[in-house]
This record gives C-alpha cells, sequence and structure tokens, in this order.
C-alpha cells in the first residue's frame, strides 16, 4: 500500500516537473493548433463545385497544379528589444493582446529561441518600407536581440547572430544587401538596432553592404576638385606623386548635380520624410551624429560611394 502511494506520489511529481520545465508549454501548444489551422487553409484550391460558396466561374472540376513550392523570405531585418531581459521579450511575443512578434529572439549570453517557423509571416516589421516594398513583414524574417536600446551588444549574442544569418543566407539564398535594421525600413519611427550595432562586421562576413574607407578617401567633390593646386607645388618623383596624381590628375569626382535624396531612395530608404531617412542612413553606416539630419562632406562621400554599390 505504502510502495502504491509512494510511485503515485512520483508519477504525480513527474508530470508536474515536466509541465514546469517549459513555461511556454500551454503558447506551444496554441502555436502548434494555429499551424494546423493554417496548414488547412493551405490544401485548398478550387472548390469541388457542391462546395462553392462565392460568386466566382470556376471549372467544372478542381484542377491542382503540380508545381509550386513555399514562399521564401527574401530579407532579414534585425531589432533590438528595448526591453529588459530576455525572458521579457519571451512573455511579450507569446501574449495575444501585444500583437507583435519575431522568428528568432537572441539573449545577450548566445541563446537562441526561434519562435516562428522561417516561412510564416511574423508581425516585427509594422508599417515601413525598403525600396517599393511597403510590406516587409510579407517577405523577411525578423530577429530580435535582447538589448536595452542603449548598450553594448555582447560577443556570444553577435557570434549567435551571425551563426542565425549564415543558415538564413543559405537556406534562402538572400542577397547580401537584403540584410537591414528596423530603423532603415522605418526611418521616422524606429532606432533599431542601435549605434553600436557592428554592421561593418556582418558587412565583412556577406550581410549587408558597407563602404570601401581608401576608395571613400579618394572621393572629391566638384567644388573640391576645381579649387586651384596648391601653390608652389612642383612634382618631384617621389612618394607624394602618386596622391598628387590621384587627387588632381585621375580623380574620382562626385558630380556637382548629385542628388543625395535620390541616392538614399536608391539604396532603398524611404524619403517621403527625407530629415528621417538621413537619420536612418547615418545611424547604421555613420553610427555618430546620426541625430543630426544632414550630411558633411565625409557623410556625402560615403553616401555617393555606397550608392554606387546599390546601383
Amino acid at each position: 500500500m505504502k510502495l502504491r502511494v509512494l510511485l503515485s506520489y512520483l508519477i504525480i511529481g513527474t508530470l508536474i516537473c515536466s509541465c514546469a520545465s517549459n513555461p511556454y508549454s500551454k503558447t506551444n501548444k496554441i502555436y502548434k493548433k494555429r499551424a494546423k489551422d493554417l496548414s488547412q487553409d493551405l490544401t485548398e484550391f478550387t472548390p469541388d463545385k457542391g462546395k462553392q460558396t462565392d460568386s466566382l466561374n470556376y471549372g467544372k472540376y478542381p484542377v491542382g497544379t503540380t508545381n509550386f513550392n513555399l514562399r521564401k523570405p527574401n530579407y532579414v531585418v534585425i531589432h533590438h528589444t528595448a526591453q529588459d531581459s530576455v525572458q521579457q521579450t519571451l512573455k511579450t511575443f507569446t501574449l495575444p493582446r501585444t500583437q507583435v512578434s519575431a522568428h528568432y529572439v537572441i539573449s545577450r549570453d548566445g541563446e537562441i529561441y526561434q519562435m516562428l517557423n522561417d516561412y510564416f509571416r511574423g508581425w516585427h516589421g509594422g508599417a515601413g518600407m525598403w525600396g517599393n516594398n511597403s510590406d516587409l513583414n510579407s517577405s523577411s524574417i525578423g530577429i530580435e536581440l535582447d538589448n536595452n536600446g542603449y548598450e553594448e551588444f555582447s560577443e556570444p549574442q553577435i557570434q549567435s547572430l551571425l551563426a542565425v544569418l549564415n543558415q538564413l543566407k543559405e537556406k534562402f539564398n538572400i542577397p547580401a544587401k537584403n540584410f537591414i535594421g528596423h530603423s532603415d525600413i522605418a526611418p521616422s519611427r524606429k532606432v533599431d538596432p542601435n549605434a553600436n550595432f557592428p554592421w561593418k562586421l556582418l558587412a565583412e562576413e556577406g550581410y549587408g553592404l558597407w563602404y570601401d574607407e581608401e576608395k571613400v578617401a579618394n572621393l572629391q567633390l566638384a567644388s573640391e576638385f576645381f579649387k586651384a593646386f596648391p601653390s608652389g607645388f612642383e612634382m618631384q618623383p617621389d612618394h607624394n606623386t602618386l596622391p598628387f596624381l590621384n587627387r588632381y590628375i585621375f580623380p574620382q569626382v562626385i558630380p556637382a548635380d548629385f542628388d543625395y535624396a535620390m541616392a538614399l531612395k536608391i539604396i532603398g530608404y524611404d524619403i517621403s520624410d527625407l530629415p528621417a531617412a538621413i537619420k536612418a542612413f547615418k545611424l547604421h553606416f555613420i553610427q555618430e551624429n546620426y541625430k543630426k539630419p544632414y550630411l558633411n562632406e565625409k557623410e556625402l562621400k560615403i553616401l555617393y560611394h555606397l550608392y554606387q554599390k546599390y546601383l
């Protein structure tokens, strides 16, 4: 009798522990039910004659093509959570009333939580635009980095991010220039990921574009080029000759009519709010003085160089 009671307690205890081991077991069930419901929707095509409920003039029998596959994402949008902990973010993304989600959440210590299948449409981008795409949620993967919006991103977190990006790029053949930030697609609303985010490092790994510092240094504005040569300068066959030739004889001159607003648009920015687009560009590519909605000479050269890359 005592043994039977003891076994009963052990069984009950095991069940309680198994339920308590994952605090999101209930929301996981909701996820699976929702995914099952969506999979049912995906099996529908031309309805049988007896089941037609709309006014469309269907053919006399259903015909399903044999040539199709799942839609695939073509962008990755990177965010910071602007919350205090990864636990807070996971809870936020599992509450129906919040109406927000992401495909991946990466904690400060590098733990990866895939919250949504890559083929499903996440609710992470909101209202925004990149190029002519005004519905980034339908064509992108959303990745949230556990960060309060001001701090540095940890090394384990960035390494885990790179691992996820590598998997996504290989799986979906996403172009390098299509790895972008939330502030890029919603410049008037968002500032994430913050200015500490290592966009240059990501570009070096093939996720996003960056500028070549040497090529930018060799660029000249038209106003610079047409200034008089330095007075008293005499060309000498020494180590200063090549820089002189690069600067005055074979220069890379930015045209006087260079349209920086159009350059921002070609890169992808929505320029309907031009000051916001300039600040978003600076947040991503300059990462200092990004709250000022204008471009100095160096920043203009960086923009021109990048615009040529995005053409």
